[in-house]
């Protein structure tokens, strides 16, 4: 097998690309990626809480358990959800096909889907498509697999960290897809994040673990959950350090890599909201506990009348008062203190009259909606984005 590095000085030592074109759902577009590591990485992951699981994401959550990959599949154009069986061995001859031809065991191809749910996928079309993803190693970069990816996203979503593991440069790098069906625990979305930084296999999945829950695991578009969606991180320890546990001097500062990539990929899903005209940051703080903060923050985030009121520029406060009354979480509404940015809007549970600075800070692109509930010392951020006639349009249409 012919393979040559990527030219992107921003994607880690050791990783491969191809993309192609199945015309899975629709031609004219690469809708079928591989990811390979020239050697056997440590892996972690992380998966829809759905019941309704993809076949994809029950064949890797089976493999996940050994913590060890080499490479990732993926297809756009249809999500292998509510297949049946068929599903399930059409997933497995994809992963087989794939491992034959890279000369690999089976345990170490992963395959993520993402798409329409319902349809059969087009084996006839994708399984002559895998000889050519596998001898084309090399010939795509990181960002081409953003793009195959891609189903309703409007960009592709990509951003790396530089970071200095015991005097060496490493690199950590990752890409992501997801515009709607996005809401916790993890949206309709597929991450994959690469590294050439050696990891244990233990610390890698706290590492995910815990970047996840503070980006993808607080964010909301719509307040759907989809069937699909799977975060990947594979640490190929090309970069020559010796591996990283949870008690290494580096770790932390691996950690923080990866909160800041995952945290800046989550921001690109919810810019690219489908139909969304505005990025909201919706900060709940000196709550009681973390999980009251989070949820008040999600409450607001999913309250299809705070996001419309976003969209027509309108400083209703009132929505975000009732929001946090019925999230269940415990506060004394007359303590509370609900800010547009800087322009506080609400003192002390009443309003503040400032509605019409409010008014001005609501055309801004981005978006801070502040919540102080003076109940305790915790404090939560969701990001989510506006509700506009185009969601619509793009939903209705999905499948035509």
């Amino acid at each position: 097998m012919h393979m040559k590095e990527s030219p992107d000085k921003k994607t880690p030592q050791g990783f491969f690309f191809s993309a192609a074109e199945a015309a899975i759902k629709k031609p004219g577009r690469n809708d079928m990626a591989l990811i390979f590591s020239e050697v056997e990485s440590a892996i972690a992951g992380t998966f829809t809480t759905n019941t309704v699981k993809a076949a994809p994401v029950r064949l890797c959550m089976q493999k996940i358990a050994s913590g060890r990959g080499q490479a990732i599949l993926v297809n756009s154009g249809n999500a292998n959800a509510c297949t049946g069986k068929q599903g399930m061995k059409d997933a497995r001859d994809m992963v087989s096909g794939a491992s034959k031809q890279l000369g690999i065991g089976i345990g170490l191809t992963y395959i993520c889907s993402t798409g329409v749910i319902g349809t059969p996928m087009p084996m006839q079309r994708v399984l002559p498509m895998i000889g050519p993803l596998t001898g084309g190693l090399g010939n795509a970069s990181f960002e081409d697999i953003a793009r195959a990816i891609m189903t309703t996203d409007t960009f592709p979503k990509i951003t790396s960290r530089q970071i200095k593991i015991q005097g060496k440069q490493g690199t950590i790098a990752g890409i992501c897809k997801g515009a709607g069906m996005i809401a916790p625990n993890m949206a309709t979305m597929l991450c994959f994040i690469l590294t050439d930084i050696a990891v244990g296999k233990k610390a890698l999945h706290a590492a995910l673990k815990s970047a996840v829950g503070k980006s993808f695991n607080r964010i909301t578009i719509d307040g759907d959950m989809s069937t699909n969606d799977t975060a990947l991180i594979m640490a190929n320890g090309v970069l020559g350090n010796s591996q990283l546990t949870a008690k290494s001097a580096d770790f932390p500062a691996f950690q923080k890599a990866l909160d800041e990539l995952t945290y800046e990929l989550s921001q690109l899903i919810v810019k690219d909201g489908e139909g969304a005209t505005k990025l909201i940051e919706v900060i709940v703080k000196n709550a009681k506990s973390e999980r009251d903060a989070e949820k008040a923050a999600l409450t607001i985030a999913n309250s299809s009348l705070v996001k419309t009121a976003i969209y027509g520029n309108d400083a209703n406060w009132g929505r975000i008062m009732a929001a946090v009354g019925y999230s269940g979480v415990s506060f004394n509404p007359e303590k509370t203190d609900v800010c547009f940015n800087k322009v506080k809007v609400v003192k002390s549970g009443v309003m503040n009259n400032k509605d019409k600075e409010a008014t001005e800070e609501m055309k801004k692109k981005e978006l801070k909606i502040i919540v102080d509930l003076h109940a305790g010392k915790a404090s939560a951020k969701v990001l989510t984005c506006d509700l506009t006639e185009d969601y619509i349009r793009i939903n209705a249409e999905y499948r035509t």
